[in-house]
């Protein structure tokens, strides 16, 4: 499971908002984090979460069994790596 985690803050909220509309990833709440979780790859368009460049660029805490493979203008993506740990 590919796991992106985001800090539970108006700021970051959107881009966990906009992951979930994929019937594939779930969301939810671990601690003061959102836990952004699919079987494959978690992907995120940047203009349907609204976010600014200094939040975009900011918004990922850590991440889980995957790795990002693109982190730019226009996505995100994480991709899963397959360590299964």
């Amino acid at each position: 499971m590919t796991t992106l985690f985001v800090l539970d803050v108006d700021d970051f909220r959107p881009l966990a908002e906009v992951a979930a509309k994929d019937p594939d990833t779930a969301v939810r709440r671990r601690g003061p984090y959102l836990e952004v979780s699919a079987p494959g790859e978690i992907r995120v368009e940047r203009a349907a979460t609204g976010c600014r460049n200094a939040i975009w660029y900011s918004s990922v805490a850590a991440v889980r069994d995957g790795r990002v493979s693109r982190w730019d203008k226009a996505e995100l993506v994480v991709v899963p790596t397959g360590t299964g740990a």
